[in-house]
């Protein structure tokens, strides 16, 4: 059924719209309730929350098509990245206007469609477009269309003629681009962009061109406003944050005495730390012996694996092979047993934001002090299990519990300084003895 809204969707941006000007009109200034209405245009935009979109930017074998939604109010965009100029970013996209999240899919096909509405779970990446340019540059054209207060339209603006959509009539407008970080070279005769905006000042097409990229052109479906689903690197779905209820309270006091009595987990790690460090990992947790013990793969090192060992005397690393380890770099397997007798080194950083998340998992089994100002942020599920998302802010960053109702925990998510969210995923098993790593002095 969703797949079929998807399609439904796409159809909807290509099918029954006429752009063309309905006559050819002479330029002239603006009336009064044009200038007011392009000066609403972009809080009209933010009022509205959501529209379906489709980006076209440059030509032929350079030309770059995104499809899918933009959600001005949150924002967020999650689109399809396709065309012949795609190149490595074709995939999914999600993106903040500070954070771009790529899922690459260099098999599809070159035409793009609109995302599944539930987003996959797996192989999402932070990335970095370069700024200005290319996939960069449309996203700041997007995001520029929205915002919170008017903003009187230039002297310059005109009216060049009217159209319709669908049934709907338009004005085809000309003025400045709107927004930070939009440019106009003379792709339009004039080197203005046009819009085509209703008489309840709604955008429907803008035709500009960008420095970097060529001509732009961004359609528009008012009607399709599907609810995004951000996916777990950007914090998941929005909650209504809370304080807790007694239940809620209890569940998490009760939390150390429960890890200890578990000893300890299975662990699968998801961290897009940086645009060049998305780490994968999998592993234990011993609550009883105090110590985590992982495999860890960067996806922009598929040859490499790195073994952590974390305890109370700090962090232990060991770089080996990938074939030293089952699994792929996206699902590496869990590291060897026993460790290896030499190659390790101490890590004076301490594994960096993923040692905090491993050793906020080691703490979580310890005194619930601090724990005071926790948040509900909202009702989620994981494996199977429905769970509280529970929110802490901690000297060493932002975490968030996720606590089922039989108040087992099930994730640990902490906010890493790129602003994304990482992912360590806790399974019940039997957790073998994991024994100290050699020091560097001993493992010569």
């Amino acid at each position: 059924m969703l797949t079929a809204v998807a399609v439904l969707s796409a159809a909807a941006l290509v099918v029954g719209l006429s752009w063309a000007p309905d006559r050819a009109e002479q330029p002239r200034a603006l009336t009064g309730a044009e200038r007011e209405r392009l000066a609403a245009m972009r809080v009209t935009n933010y009022r509205d929350l959501r529209a379906g979109v489709r980006l076209t930017a440059g030509t032929g074998a350079a030309r770059t098509e995104l499809v899918g939604w933009v959600d001005w109010s949150r924002p967020l965009v999650y689109l399809d990245v396709g065309g012949p100029g795609a190149g490595a970013e074709r995939g999914l996209l999600q993106a903040t206007p500070t954070m771009v999240l790529l899922r690459p899919d260099p098999t599809a096909v070159p035409t793009p469609a609109p995302p599944p509405l539930v987003p996959p779970a797996d192989r999402w990446r932070l990335h970095d477009p370069p700024a200005g340019r290319g996939l960069a540059a449309g996203l700041d054209l997007l995001f520029g269309l929205a915002a919170d207060r008017p903003e009187p339209p230039a002297d310059a603006a005109r009216r060049i003629g009217g159209a319709t959509v669908g049934a709907t009539p338009v004005d085809i407008l000309q003025a400045p681009p709107p927004g930070p970080g939009a440019s106009a070279p003379p792709s339009p005769p004039d080197g203005q962009p046009r819009y085509w905006l209703d008489h309840d000042a709604r955008l429907h097409r803008l035709e500009t061109a960008l420095a970097g990229v060529g001509p732009v052109t961004v359609q528009l479906n008012r009607t399709d406003r599907p609810t995004l689903r951000p996916v777990d690197a950007l914090g998941g779905r929005p909650g209504q944050p809370r304080a807790l209820t007694i239940a809620e309270r209890g569940r998490l006091d009760r939390l150390p005495a429960r890890l200890r009595a578990r000893g300890g987990a299975a662990v699968t790690l998801t961290a897009p730390v940086a645009a060049a460090t998305n780490l994968r990992g999998s592993g234990w947790v011993s609550w009883s012996g105090r110590a985590a013990y992982v495999t860890v793969a960067d996806l922009d090192v598929p040859d490499r694996r790195t073994l952590l060992r974390a305890d109370g005397t700090g962090v232990r690393r060991a770089e080996v092979p990938a074939a030293t380890v089952p699994g792929t770099v996206e699902s590496p397997g869990r590291p060897p047993l026993p460790p290896p007798a030499r190659g390790w080194r101490a890590d004076p950083q301490r594994a960096g934001e993923l040692g905090v998340l491993l050793d906020a998992a080691l703490r979580a089994a310890g005194s619930p002090g601090g724990r005071g100002a926790a948040l509900r942020v909202r009702g989620d599920s994981v494996a199977g299990k429905t769970v509280d998302v529970v929110e802490l802010r901690t000297p060493r960053g932002l975490l968030r519990y996720w606590i089922d109702r039989a108040g087992a925990l099930r994730r640990l998510e902490l906010r890493t300084r790129a602003g994304a969210w990482a992912q360590l995923d806790l399974t019940p098993a039997t957790v073998p003895r994991l024994t100290p790593a050699r020091t560097p002095a001993a493992g010569r």
